[in-house]
């Protein structure tokens, strides 16, 4: 394979301005920035002048805004439990204080002039948004290194538009999908240098190291990106002494990571949704194994390469089956049953395709078009044996994360963004032949096609109007929006307010709510390390009155939180008639339970749990 080279005409295949704003246009940061304010400041405009919260929409994102508090307050660095949250004991989380440590600076820094409230809203919304420039600027980067400066101002385009119709960088996006998306693009970008520079490969190895400690969902990816960079010596050898430079970054940068970010005493625990000792011990290995393999056996024959290339592989697979074997299958496979029917299959970002296209087929191409648009591209131009490199590795990494999100649908941000480069190039050699041939309508037809195709909001809109269309009028009636009744807002957990601080029974979709707005304790929310507590609670809601007190007494709950909107609710009230969600839906409410004045704008009733008197 040869080494990586950008279009060699593609620098004046964008038009600008004569002069000095042309010039500028020309060079990456100028470039960068611009087009970064400019959408930032779109971002913030738009997006907060419809809010009516300063924390996103997620629940990742209220989640993380406690976690902060509570680091702000003095929990310690290493100490990630949250105490308010499951069984007695608490749950420890699976997040990285990286992202913490930013967010809570911003709150500190605005709150030496502002109250905790507006520190917190100004924080919330400075963080994501100057999340932007690093994406754009590692996407750019990509762009110029394949295609020149009208592939870096395309990238720039594509990426702005997938950023602006997306959520993960809008103001109170505080969890850590942008910055995972910001460090893909800067691996991509890194391993792109058509100079084959040691420091891009020692920049893509750091960021390979960041990505898995703030966040397990990119570990996929960053195997491939290990996996292309020891494919890629292997085939070179001495040509492409970068690899030294990555598997050193990558080594050194996890075991930094991993001594800076675990506590002490679970060095030697092994878990699959974070950073433990299971992916750095991998992680370390694999990148000191690659460092020892181009250090020592660059100069044989490629052959010889390739079967030190698979030891490597080898000593890798053999250290995760006895360091990690749970690590080799899905992360979640533990999860109960009736978690697993009753929430996961609820959870929208981690439905497969197959689930999304029986619940809402339509919507199938905003994550999944544009990603299949760009692999069978770089299947053409492999094919071709155009810029093959370049378009091999873009294929790799398109193809892993497409099949991630196959299985997980939020996996399409990382396949829509990879995307974006090979596409990039195809729409720069039709609009060539589209300018070459002004008067052909069809060549026009095609380029604006092609642009279209490539962006994943065309396909989402799109989808939404064939949707639309295909609605007959007793469906659109049905599809019209009802006021909703909110079980999660402030004032609907203001009840709360005026009792001592206890543990509620809520369901999951509220646990993270009041743990925001209150200081109780709640037994259930969304999060897979917490099964005793989100089982308790299902279990409560099933059992029939008299069997779900002794819930309710044996965990210590003293508040219980009945939302009959709640979609959990409806389904366990389905599923028993008889229990007690079942009974309190009919009206029919326990002695034990006694009810707690509600507004009737709201949709949660509160009731304070009364142990009966023997």
């Amino acid at each position: 394979m040869n080494a990586v080279q950008p279009i060699p005409h593609a620098s004046s295949a964008i038009d600008a301005p004569r002069g000095g704003l042309r010039d500028l246009l020309m060079r990456l940061w100028p470039t960068v920035i611009a087009y970064s304010v400019i959408l930032a400041a779109a971002i913030l405009i738009t997006k907060l002048s419809g809010a009516t919260d300063y924390v996103g929409p997620d629940n990742d994102d209220g989640m993380r805004l406690v976690e902060v508090r509570d680091f702000l307050a003095g929990q310690g660095w290493f100490d990630l439990m949250q105490y308010r949250l499951g069984l007695d004991g608490g749950t420890l989380m699976h997040w990285s204080r990286l992202i913490d440590l930013p967010i809570a600076s911003l709150i500190w820094f605005f709150g030496l002039f502002a109250p905790r409230e507006t520190a917190e809203a100004l924080a919330l919304a400075v963080w994501p948004v100057s999340l932007i420039l690093p994406a754009m600027l590692a996407m750019a980067v990509a762009g110029r290194r394949i295609g020149g400066v009208a592939a870096m101002h395309i990238s720039l385009g594509l990426t702005g538009l997938a950023i602006y119709t997306g959520n993960r960088f809008a103001p109170g996006a505080i969890d850590h999908h942008n910055a995972q998306l910001g460090l893909v693009a800067t691996m991509i970008a890194m391993l792109l240098d058509p100079e084959r520079r040691a420091w891009s490969y020692a920049v893509a190895g750091i960021a390979a190291a960041i990505a898995i400690a703030i966040g397990a969902e990119t570990t996929p990816f960053v195997a491939a990106v290990c996996l292309t960079i020891a494919l890629l010596w292997a085939w070179e050898g001495e040509n492409f002494a970068a690899a030294k430079a990555f598997g050193l970054a990558l080594a050194i940068a996890i075991s930094i990571l991993f001594f800076a970010t675990v506590p002490p005493r679970l060095y030697s625990t092994v878990t699959c949704d974070n950073l433990s000792l299971g992916y750095y011990s991998l992680a370390a290995i694999g990148g000191g194994l690659l460092l020892f393999s181009a250090v020592f056996a660059s100069r044989l024959r490629r052959p010889l390469r390739f079967a030190a290339l698979a030891v490597v592989g080898a000593g890798v697979l053999g250290s995760a089956i006895v360091i990690a074997p749970q690590c080799l299958s899905d992360p979640l496979a533990g999860l109960d049953p009736m978690l697993v029917e009753l929430w996961l299959r609820n959870v929208s970002e981690a439905q497969s395709i197959f689930a999304l296209g029986r619940t809402d087929l339509f919507s199938i191409g905003g994550f999944y078009a544009a990603g299949l648009f760009g692999i069978a591209v770089c299947i053409f131009r492999v094919v071709q044996r155009d810029r093959v490199q370049i378009h091999l590795v873009l294929l790799f990494l398109l193809m892993t994360s497409w099949a991630i999100a196959l299985v997980q649908v939020r996996g399409s941000t990382f396949s829509n963004l990879i995307s974006i480069l090979p596409l990039a190039l195809l729409i720069i050699d039709v609009r060539r032949i589209s300018n070459g041939d002004s008067e052909n309508v069809a060549a026009a037809f095609v380029y604006i096609v092609t642009v279209l195709a490539s962006a994943p909001a065309a396909w989402a809109v799109g989808g939404g109007f064939v949707s639309l269309q295909m609605q007959n009028a007793a469906q659109k009636k049905a599809a019209e929006p009802a006021k909703k009744i909110s079980c999660t807002s402030q004032a609907a957990l203001a009840p709360l307010a005026g009792l001592p601080a206890g543990l509620v029974s809520a369901p999951s979709e509220m646990g993270v709510p009041i743990l925001r707005f209150t200081q109780n304790r709640v037994l259930s929310a969304p999060y897979h390390r917490n099964q005793g507590g989100m089982l308790t609670e299902l279990h409560i809601g099933m059992a029939e009155p008299q069997e779900a007190e002794a819930f309710l007494k044996g965990t210590g709950v003293t508040v219980l939180a009945f939302c009959p909107g709640d979609l959990q609710t409806r389904e366990i009230t389905k599923l028993k008639p008889d229990g007690l969600y079942a009974e309190l839906g009919k009206g029919n409410i326990p002695p034990y339970l006694e009810p707690l004045p509600k507004a009737s704008d709201v949709g949660v009733q509160f009731f304070r749990y009364r142990p009966a008197t023997n």
